[in-house]
């Protein structure tokens, strides 16, 4: 498949984003600490956050429109699904593993200094 017409880059981050609280919370962890990792990653505040989720403003644009990307989210390295996040080549998609990976740590109990590459 065509990397750049992928159906995760059309979908709402609000229909994906119950997910990423479902997983974290199931170990222990809280929809606070998902939010904290995404306006970490994005730049958005907690307001501007709920209000793409409110637009439901889909992957690409998401990304696209974020304020400020994280400059230190190229230190997150790793596999989700069996591919490298470092060695995504497609940029959208590289930003969507970046967030893919850095709840499945959260999810796995890393301290939220070492998932915010402090």
């Amino acid at each position: 498949m065509d990397q750049k017409n992928h159906r995760i880059y059309t979908m709402a981050v609000a229909s994906v984003y119950p997910a990423y609280i479902a997983k974290a919370e199931r170990k222990g962890r809280t929809k606070q600490e998902v939010d904290e990792i995404i306006c970490w990653l994005t730049g958005h505040s907690q307001s501007s956050f709920t209000a793409e989720l409110d637009k439901k403003t889909n992957f690409a644009d998401f990304f696209a429109q974020a304020p400020n990307m994280n400059p230190a989210r190229s230190r997150i390295t790793g596999s989700v699904c069996g591919v490298k996040v470092q060695e995504i080549a497609e940029p959208v998609m590289r930003e969507i593993r970046y967030l893919d990976k850095l709840v499945d740590e959260l999810a796995k109990g890393k301290a939220m200094d070492k998932i915010l590459r402090q």
